[in-house]
């Protein structure tokens, strides 16, 4: 019970009608039959590389302990390269459709049709298909609150201030502690019905939306690929109880629900929370406006597992507040310079401590957040109010957010940087309401815009590509 699948299968949940358990079984059995996955991973790390699907429980489970690099789907192939190379992965669990943004020479495994079957592709490029469907399934037994261990579970790709991603790292004990405390601050049961939208390769989403509702032994229905409309027809149909999102994803379905020209028609949806991005009042009276229900804020970081804060369940709800710290967290405002503790209603550095507090980066970890005696600095500005709850004011580190994602400018302006004719490069976040920012850049060079959009296109993450692009000769003049 030790490792996060076992305990997400001990909770009776499931994941599109699959019982959890029998995901989790899978997993096993296809390192259990098939020795080149085996050798592959032998003192490596693997990787996933899949949609919010049933499958993401099978690979994680796959992943026997090691710890599993979760790429994200929209990766572009060189940055895939790149945290594959840097975290010393040995194999990738994904799926036909996205397998070809692997590597050449890659071993991985396809879970198209798991937990029936998958498929085994050695370096070589020849195949094996794997029976999983005939396993005995999982009797677990044991303590259901043991910690977890203090062993790598994820590796997840962030802090990329300084212009390179770094790998976080996370246990088996960071993650099952969040989900337990989301668990708590939901109050999730056996008779929830999650909604998940988020992508699995985002810790809130696999915290939230996967892991929290399956210790509870709550139902899971997966969204691969984020339809406003269809989401709003879900929640409406299928008796959805709880759906975890970002400002885009409610706002696009808000905006399905007006076109529409009516309110939200569910007598089950209970609870909506909602973080990645800071979350506008506004948008919050609109939500209640056309559901009944509070949408709730919350704040985390990859580096603590993710969420530190929300607006728990059954305490007062105040708009426009992060909320409290999620039970066994410990959160304050501290001084950036010092780190001496601030008092309420001063602004500062929001610090975070508790069993949630990741382990460190895969290398480089001087270039990430810190963690000083004990307290993880965010690189988050914030103020506690005089009841306990917090207030987002800004960011001390170099970033902005864009549909939930966190975009480093350094990070582009490297990527832009290595174009041949590209002088400089400046990256500036551009308010959007609908996505709470838009990537600007600014290139100064011999090169012409559609030049820049096909350099990022192969090189940066779909959600990474600039919404405009500013071109300025050498000479001072635009080119033609």
């Amino acid at each position: 019970m030790d490792l996060v699948p076992l305990r997400a299968a001990a909770g009776g949940g499931s994941i599109d009608g699959l019982p959890a358990a029998q995901l989790v079984a899978a997993g096993f059995t296809l390192l259990q039959r098939n020795a080149t996955l085996v050798r592959a991973l032998a003192g490596k790390r693997s990787a996933v590389l899949l949609p919010t699907s049933p499958q993401f429980l099978v690979a994680m489970a796959a992943s026997d302990g090691r710890g599993a690099v979760l790429l994200n789907p929209l990766a572009s192939g060189a940055e895939i390269a790149f945290q594959l190379a840097d975290a010393d992965v040995g194999a990738v669990f994904t799926v036909r459709a996205l397998a070809t943004r692997l590597p050449p020479g890659t071993v991985h495994a396809l879970l198209d049709h798991a937990p029936v079957e998958a498929t085994a592709v050695a370096a070589d490029g020849s195949t094996a298909q794997v029976d999983l469907g005939s396993h005995f399934g999982l009797e677990l037994s044991g303590e259901a609150d043991v910690p977890g261990r203090d062993e790598e579970c994820a590796v997840v790709y962030t802090s990329a201030m300084e212009g390179r991603p770094l790998g976080a790292i996370l246990t088996h004990r960071n993650l099952l502690a969040n989900a337990r405390q989301t668990v708590e601050t939901a109050a999730n049961v056996p008779d929830d019905h999650v909604l998940a939208v988020l992508p699995y390769s985002h810790l809130f989403g696999l915290v939230s939306s996967c892991l929290a509702p399956l210790i509870a032994g709550a139902r899971v229905t997966t969204v691969a690929r984020f339809n406003a409309l269809s989401a709003v027809d879900r929640i409406e149909q299928d008796g959805i109880t709880e759906v975890v999102g970002v400002p885009a994803i409610f706002g696009a379905m808000l905006s399905a629900l007006e076109r529409r020209g009516g309110r939200l028609r569910s007598e089950a949806l209970r609870l909506a929370i909602c973080g990645g991005a800071p979350l506008a009042p506004e948008l919050q009276d609109r939500w209640y406006e056309a559901t009944g229900i509070e949408l709730r804020q919350g704040y985390g970081l990859t580096e603590a597992s993710p969420v530190a804060l929300c607006n728990r369940l059954p305490m007062p709800f105040q708009r426009g507040a992060l909320g409290v710290a999620m039970p066994g967290v410990r959160v304050t405002i501290r001084d950036p310079e010092h780190s001496s503790e601030l008092a309420a209603g001063q602004e500062g550095e929001i610090c975070v401590a508790g069993e949630t507090v990741f382990r460190g980066y895969v290398r480089d970890g001087h270039l990430g957040l810190q963690v000083r005696e004990g307290w993880l600095h965010t690189g988050d500005l914030g103020v506690q109010d005089a009841d306990g709850s917090f207030r987002f004011r800004g960011v001390l580190k170099a970033m902005f957010t864009r549909n939930g994602y966190n975009i480093f400018p350094r990070e582009l302006e490297l990527a832009i940087g290595k174009l041949a004719g590209v002088d400089h490069a400046e990256v500036f976040a551009i308010r959007d309401p609908l996505h709470e920012h838009e990537i600007g850049v600014r290139v100064v060079g011999a090169v012409s815009e559609a030049d820049v959009k096909a350099w990022c296109g192969e090189r940066l993450a779909a959600y990474k590509q600039p919404g405009r692009i500013e071109i300025t000769s050498r000479g001072g003049t635009v080119p033609a």
